[in-house]
């Protein structure tokens, strides 16, 4: 695939309209298809704020924005998608829903074109099979905002093949995207590795370690983490957040390590759905006053460092299960969800004994399968090994 392949993008939504930005910036005629008049209006008017913004600060002639927007045609009739060589499907994550697409998709487009779903959480094999060439289905998932955000998982299926594999690859590294190679499995490498980030967070809110701003102070303050895990939850919205976890959780087979809280459902169940709704584990109405954390360098320690060792158990287990190379998971957090460091990196500078060590008494206290260590990384500590080398 080159420039003169056009791509078609379903959903005119945040990201399917980032997506759409994206391809069109890098030459592509595009696509863009929604079922809804008001989502495409919509998506019309951003693209063209955002292509003027770009003009304003310098980072685009005026003829190079007004050439990227002429590209995009808004579109809602799914036949304007027949000539598309590559289709990135960004709707609703429900399976049924993105099969009968992925059927009418396959009818419509020739038999070189390549359809890929942008889902973080519902299995390509199983949105594959609604295809009678499913070797041309594959997983492509974008971060938001897709246009910012460098990272994109791609994540083949049992059935496709290895062309469809690097045609794709090749095509989105050429959008100026870091690409990583992800297993079919939950969550794929950073909705999987990241689970911890917010569940242990959560578990100490529970346990009153401390309260949710203290829990945040810690991981900004002492991890280098850009945002605390109770600040990005309410960011994403907690209803966004408990389904993801819920969805993870039920395709593991209810492994215990993807549990998801009483806490969160409650906040959600309420209607408190972090910054959309006005209110989550934190107030945002006008005369909120922001509560103010408890800065204990050796308690914030104890909350970090509890949180890092079971991110860098999952990144280890996923190394261990290849679901992804290490290099890949280190750049899939880094790049993905803006990690300080990569988290098989960290465990290097930490010490993998420290981190089993540490697990290991989280287990031997807790008495859970929930903290059970990796096999990888006891095997790696038998042996005096690290990762890198």
């Amino acid at each position: 695939m080159n420039k003169e392949t056009v791509v078609g993008v379903l959903g005119a939504g945040t990201m399917g309209s980032g997506i759409a930005q994206v391809a069109a910036t890098y030459g592509h005629e595009v696509k863009l298809f929604d079922v809804s008049t008001s989502a495409l209006d919509k998506a019309r008017t951003g693209h063209l704020r955002i292509f003027k913004r770009l003009v304003e600060k310098g980072r685009m002639e005026a003829g190079e924005a007004e050439a990227c927007g002429s590209r995009i045609s808004y579109v809602s009739e799914l036949d304007a998608l027949a000539p598309c060589g590559f289709v990135i499907e960004a709707i609703v994550e429900n399976l049924k829903i993105k099969q009968d697409i992925f059927q009418k998709l396959e009818a419509l487009t020739g038999p070189t074109s390549f359809l890929a779903s942008n889902t973080s959480s519902l299995s390509i094999a199983s949105i594959g099979a609604a295809c009678e060439h499913s070797e041309r289905v594959l997983g492509v998932h974008f971060f938001n905002p897709a246009p910012l955000m460098p990272l994109v998982e791609i994540i083949p299926g049992i059935a496709t093949s290895d062309e469809a594999v690097t045609t794709v690859r090749n095509l989105i590294d050429a959008w100026g995207k870091k690409t990583v190679l992800a297993k079919d499995t939950p969550g794929f490498i950073v909705n999987r590795v990241a689970r911890p980030f917010y569940g242990e967070a959560i578990r100490q809110l529970e346990e009153g370690v401390a309260d949710a701003a203290t829990i945040d102070w810690a991981m900004r303050e002492i991890g280098g983490f850009r945002m605390g895990p109770f600040q990005l939850m309410d960011f994403i919205g907690n209803d966004i957040n408990l389904k993801v976890t819920e969805t993870v959780f039920q395709a593991f087979f209810y492994d215990p390590r993807y549990r998801p809280s009483f806490t969160q459902q409650r906040l959600v169940e309420a209607g408190r759905l972090g910054r959309k709704s006005g209110q989550g584990y934190y107030n945002y109405s006008e005369d909120a006053t922001t509560p103010a954390p408890v800065e204990d360098p050796q308690l914030g320690e104890a909350i970090f460092s509890r949180i890092l060792v079971m991110l860098i158990n999952e990144a280890v287990d996923a190394v261990f299960l290849n679901i992804a190379s290490a290099e890949d998971v280190d750049l899939a957090m880094t790049k993905g969800v803006n990690y300080p460091k990569g988290l098989l990196s960290w465990a290097n500078e930490r010490g993998l004994d420290k981190v089993l060590s540490q697990l290991q008494e989280l287990q031997e206290e807790y008495g859970e399968d929930r903290y059970r260590p990796s096999p990888l990384l006891k095997r790696m500590v038998r042996q005096n090994k690290r990762f890198f080398e």
